[in-house]
């Protein structure tokens, strides 16, 4: 199970602090179980774990069994909640070039992530990549008319059916969609499309243990059952409103006392390059979730070692608005030594012989102990290994840390009204029927004069 260690942060948050968060999560707690918080609508990712694996899901694996037999390639399409989580995923359990081995050590299709941006470079880049592959999509959205997803799939569903014909490539795409209404449902209809459901009750940001991640993760041999039995095992732990027997709650109301005192930007660091996606999926689940009313913990995330050649400056002394949550990996899954070569006059001899994760790990250690002395508040979060069970324990943890931190907020953490604004000027932008007047308002406004 996931540890929380606050040696680090005791300089900045005493434990009567944490305390007097007790009564407030025991409310909380019980608001959240019982559906009497604001978007209870979609509280269903909350006991999905154990639903899902009590419900079966043979149906999804029969499919995923189909592409990692017959696919070269795979591309998910989708953006947000609808591909981060299982990106994260993807490469926290596979090799950081597992597209570049051969398909005999892969043991299923190359993955490739699309819709997730308007780059028309990128996406030729893509196109060229999969030239001469035999190539399978799945398309991951609710309404089906999200620009970005639907600007790729519009590409690559063109792109396929010139490389294989119309009814071939029928075969070849995958739906993960509204069980309803929608674009993609209706497509899905008439084209018959093999279709997966995103529940009603579960938003993007808290999907990853729906078809949405499930689906692409066991194309590419991911343990989807051990990644559900973890999330699980968590689900049935952390259902306590005791802090002290719950860490999950415990980190929820350490980052809310720290933002209490000012420190209102929070830093994920990992010391592993395999979680950086986990990274960029923790940023939108706090971020959509928390920034509302002018509220929230502003989520950044840095790579270390990397990092601390080009942050590490700032983050030592430069404005103290911070703290960091560190992912630490207790068992690494790789063994590497250092060699000896005492004809190398780089310093290293001392060395020679020790663990490279030793190494790192004591790398992570010294930079904690220095940034706390910089006035950054650290939390430690402890992982066991970097299995697909200890990610499921991983995933739940902090989508229950996120839902009661933000009952802590005082806001709702399941909805995101704000994403919509930029949508309508977009549309505005490019000539969406029905957008007009916001057209002509925003050219308007453009066309003012700059003032100097």
């Amino acid at each position: 199970m996931v540890q929380l260690d606050l040696r680090f942060a005791n300089k900045f948050v005493s434990l009567h602090e944490v305390d007097q968060f007790q009564p407030v999560i025991e409310d909380a707690h019980r608001r959240l179980h019982s559906g009497q918080v604001p978007g209870a609508d979609y509280l269903g990712w909350l006991h999905l774990p154990s639903e899902v694996i009590k419900s079966g899901y043979d149906d999804l694996t029969s499919a995923a069994r189909e592409i990692r037999e017959s696919a070269d390639a795979l591309v998910v399409i989708g953006i947000g909640g609808s591909y981060l989580g299982a990106r994260a995923a993807f490469e926290w359990m596979k090799p950081e070039y597992y597209n570049q081995l051969p398909r005999e050590v892969r043991g299923g299709p190359e993955l490739y992530f699309a819709g997730n941006h308007l780059s028309a470079a990128a996406q030729k880049d893509l196109l060229r990549v999969l030239e001469g592959k035999r190539v399978y999509l799945n398309v991951i959205s609710k309404s089906g008319t999200t620009t970005e997803p639907a600007v790729a799939f519009r590409i690559l569903r063109s792109w396929l059916q010139q490389q294989v014909g119309p009814d071939e490539a029928k075969r070849r795409i995958y739906i993960t969609t509204d069980a309803h209404k929608g674009a993609l449902k209706e497509l899905s209809d008439t084209e018959g499309y093999r279709t997966f459901v995103v529940p009603d009750d579960v938003g993007g940001r808290y999907s990853v243990l729906t078809p949405v991640g499930l689906l692409p993760l066991a194309s590419v041999g991911v343990d989807i059952a051990a990644m559900l039995e973890g999330a699980a095992n968590a689900e049935e732990k952390l259902n306590t409103p005791e802090l002290s027997d719950n860490p999950a709650y415990q980190y929820a109301a350490v980052r809310n006392a720290l933002y209490r005192k000012g420190k209102n930007t929070e830093i994920f660091a990992y010391y592993e390059p395999s979680l950086k996606m986990v990274a960029e999926w923790w940023k939108q689940l706090f971020g959509e979730s928390e920034g509302k009313d002018h509220k929230g913990i502003y989520p950044a995330s840095v790579g270390y070692t990397t990092d601390l050649h080009s942050m590490g400056q700032f983050v030592q002394e430069g404005y103290r608005n911070l703290f960091e949550t560190v992912v630490r990996i207790e068992n690494p899954v790789s063994e590497l030594t250092l060699p000896s070569t005492p004809d190398v006059q780089d310093g290293l001899e001392y060395l020679a012989g020790k663990p490279l994760a030793f190494i790192n790990d004591q790398a992570r250690l010294a930079t904690q102990i220095a940034h706390v002395d910089g006035e950054v508040p650290n939390l430690l979060l402890n992982v066991n290994d970097q299995s697909a069970r200890s990610l499921g324990e991983l995933f739940y943890f902090f989508e229950l840390a996120c839902a009661m931190s933000g009952q802590l907020q005082g806001v709702n953490a399941f909805n995101q009204p704000g994403v919509e604004a930029y949508k309508i000027n977009m549309f505005a932008l490019l000539g969406k029927p029905g957008y007009e007047q916001q057209r002509r308002d925003l050219i308007g406004q453009l066309e003012q004069p700059a003032k100097g």
